[in-house]
């Protein structure tokens, strides 16, 4: 098994692989990292964390395989996941017809290998039937079988699950896209517009006393009726808005704003070109 590591979210210019899964209408998205061999890809069904860890499926098995089309960064090249995704729904179809209980929890991507990661209630039969279907139906890929107890899923929770920086690039990338679908320079800096709540108007002048420190433009602080939120913050300061940088930034941008009794609500932009 590849062991992953939390690093650094990088921006591939904004040229994400969305994809888009529709298992009992989970949420499946997508996330890069640094690794030391390069890039990694994640992708991760986020819709489980509210169910981890269900002790029915106690059992951890990440299988793929080793691909040659493999381009110097490690991805696949683009004509080698049509493959790479029949392996996996022939995977899936192993799965299903030996375990009821199973759920397909991630897959990653990196240095020429594609893994699946599955929790299941039982591994009778999975490693050989497995093999079987490797070696009949992709003879020319080599394959990698792990099966072990993670009764509280620590993989799903402490590596595959995304963290705070990587949750907050999630949110922000398709925004981004908009903007460079739009023709943005996404290299240039201008004026982003940012939008907070606060309970008081103590905890808002409070935040916005702190923000100035940070050379933030104060524009209006005045009450909404919004439940127990009820004073509106908008502020503004000149950013780059590539993926990387503005994640950054509302994720400080929310932390900060919890220690305020707020909530940060999101940012808005105009298209520079």
């Amino acid at each position: 098994m590849i062991e992953m590591k939390k690093l650094i979210l990088i921006p591939f210019g904004l040229f994400f692989h969305f994809i888009c899964l529709s298992q009992d209408q989970d949420h499946w998205d997508v996330y890069i990292t640094q690794h030391e061999k390069g890039p990694g890809s994640t992708l991760v069904n986020l819709s489980v964390k509210k169910l981890a860890p269900d002790k029915s499926m106690r059992y951890l098995l990440v299988t793929g395989v080793r691909y040659k089309k493999c381009k110097t960064d490690g991805m696949p090249e683009q004509n080698e996941f049509e493959n790479l995704y029949k392996i996996s729904d022939a995977v899936n179809s192993v799965v299903k017809e030996l375990l009821k209980e199973n759920k397909l929890v991630g897959t990653f991507t990196y240095d020429c290998q594609r893994l699946d990661y599955y929790y299941v209630s039982d591994t009778n039969k999975v490693r050989d039937t497995l093999s079987l279907m490797y070696k009949l139906l992709y003879p020319n890929y080599s394959f990698s079988i792990n099966i072990r107890e993670d009764s509280n899923w620590s993989v799903y929770l402490d590596v595959l699950y995304p963290n705070d920086l990587a949750l907050e690039a999630m949110s922000n990338q398709q925004v981004v896209l908009k903007l460079h679908q739009s023709g943005d320079d996404l290299t240039k800096s201008r004026q982003v517009d940012h939008w907070l709540y606060f309970p008081t108007i103590e905890d808002s002048k409070k935040f916005s006393e702190r923000i100035k420190e940070m050379k933030f433009v104060i524009d209006t602080i005045k009450y909404v009726d919004q439940g127990p939120l009820h004073y509106q913050l908008h502020i503004h300061r000149d950013d780059k808005i590539d993926v990387a940088s503005i994640s950054k930034l509302t994720l400080f941008l929310k932390q900060e704003a919890k220690k305020y009794n707020g909530d940060y609500d999101g940012w808005e932009t105009f298209v520079v070109k």
